[in-house]
């Protein structure tokens, strides 16, 4: 049986109440009036009542200062102790974000003083304006009077932490002077539903294909692990990678693997432009808008093989796959390359 809910009294209730009762009517004759409980009219003729009695247009205020009043206090109400201990890391130049964490590490048996770093900017800028507003806005690093909305700005759900650049990765990289770093892509199916994770190498344009079965972080982290620690050590040094939020398990990637994440530049396809021309290539056997999931690991490989196996221009007609074997013969006659 589903729980009645209760309802306030209405303006009108409220206009009738005060009639009746100065007319010395019982309370169970009222709640069969306003088809209320007796009980309900006794609360409300006990908690608003005025200094001339029970008046309709002072019982509505009154009601609703007592709502307001048995709130619980917001996590950052001026009397409590929390919002003293975040005062004083703002005067100490410490910013929300390192406020927030270092609490929750020092005091992680107290949820009561935890509190999110959106919940301090938020408490400050709600503060009335004057000198201790003034103060603490002058605390944070960029000191504006005014806080820009979240929604106002860039998208930032899901966003890669500790990204590494692509202007920091070494000159080698960019010369493709020695085998081992590669770039990474994702190609999608119909209505972003399915996905094929692509590996290409920058000297001699190997191409690896992963069946994912979904574009999510763990999936890219799972295919890209296992694609990455199927290739000898040697040239296993980088991969090069957009700001797609399936890598933003890059970090455990490159523990997984060796593999060092470097991320191109927003809207930068031509920061991987091994991976976009091979993308070309790719779409003559898995056609745009078309479900991936239905393409074995199997048929996948036999993808990539016929793409290694054709001859390149820059690579004096030679293939992918000529090239790469000539690098693994390599590394097996003289262990002691600079390869290794």
């Amino acid at each position: 049986m589903p729980r009645p809910s209760y309802q306030q009294l209405q303006p009108e209730e409220r206009v009738t109440l005060a009639a009746l009762s100065l007319q010395n009517k019982s309370l169970r004759d009222i709640a069969q009036v306003l088809a209320r409980t007796a009980s309900t009219l006794s609360r409300e003729l006990r908690r608003n009542v005025g200094p001339q009695g029970y008046a309709a247009d002072g019982a509505k205020p009154q009601a609703a200062q007592r709502r307001i009043e048995q709130r619980p206090w917001p996590k950052l109400h001026p009397l409590k102790s929390l919002w003293l201990v975040v005062q004083a890391g703002l005067r100490r130049q410490w910013s929300p974000q390192q406020i927030s964490d270092t609490l929750r590490r020092m005091l992680p048996d107290q949820p009561d003083m935890h509190v999110s770093h959106e919940t301090i900017y938020t408490a400050i800028y709600a503060q009335p304006a004057g000198e201790l507003r003034r103060e603490l806005v002058k605390c944070l690093r960029q000191a504006k009077n005014t806080r820009r909305p979240r929604s106002a700005g860039d998208d930032r759900r899901g966003q890669i932490p500790d990204m590494v650049s692509i202007h920091v990765r070494p000159p080698e990289v960019n010369e493709r002077t020695l085998p081992g770093h590669w770039e990474g892509d994702l190609i999608k199916g119909a209505m972003n539903r399915s996905a094929v994770g692509v590996l290409v190498e920058r000297t001699t344009g190997l191409l690896l294909l992963a069946k994912m079965p979904d574009a999510s972080a763990a999936s890219a982290l799972a295919a890209f692990t296992d694609k990455l620690n199927l290739i000898a050590e040697p040239v296993r040094r980088s991969m090069t990678y957009d700001q797609g939020r399936e890598m933003v398990r890059h970090a455990e990637l490159t523990r997984r693997t060796g593999v060092k994440v470097y991320f191109c530049d927003p809207h930068s396809p031509l920061q991987r432009a091994a991976c976009e021309n091979t993308n070309g290539l790719i779409r003559q056997y898995l056609s745009k808008g078309t479900d991936l999931s239905v393409h074995s690991q199997e048929q996948l490989d036999f993808i990539a093989d016929e793409i290694n196996n054709r001859p390149r221009n820059r690579l004096g007609w030679d293939s992918p796959l000529q090239r790469f074997r000539a690098i693994m013969q390599a590394l097996q006659e003289s262990p002691s390359s600079p390869l290794h």
